[in-house]
């Protein structure tokens, strides 16, 4: 349909107001008013979404960081336990290098028959 002077589009057409000031919406129909409720009850239930997602990703993110703070703690601790055992196996050598090289050998041969 041609928009020509005073005549307008179709969609301008569909939702212009009478003469008595009455709405001649398609949405509307006879029921006047009750598109305006349905909008606010999706408004509100959209809020309602947008709230609770917003919450959801605010308790993730807070897991999340524990999470990390957490695995920061224990990989302090992982690298405080390696340093401990690295100290005491260099002491144990300097104490025992006899043994430690018995038990160098037989961890050697013990792997290389797994191995193969």
């Amino acid at each position: 349909m041609a928009t020509t002077g005073s005549q307008g589009s179709a969609w301008q057409d569909a939702t212009s107001t009478g003469a008595a000031g009455t709405s001649t919406s398609p949405i509307s129909g006879n029921g006047a008013g009750r598109a305006n409720p349905l909008a606010e009850s999706a408004t509100a239930t959209v809020d309602k979404i947008a709230s609770g997602a917003h919450q959801a990703v605010d308790r993730i993110a807070s897991a999340a960081t524990t999470a990390a703070s957490q695995f920061g703690v224990k990989g302090e601790e992982m690298l405080e336990a390696k340093d401990r055992m690295l100290d005491s196996t260099r002491e144990y050598v300097r104490t025992n290098p006899m043994a430690a090289l018995g038990i160098a050998l037989a961890a050697g041969f013990i792997i290389s028959r797994i191995i193969r």
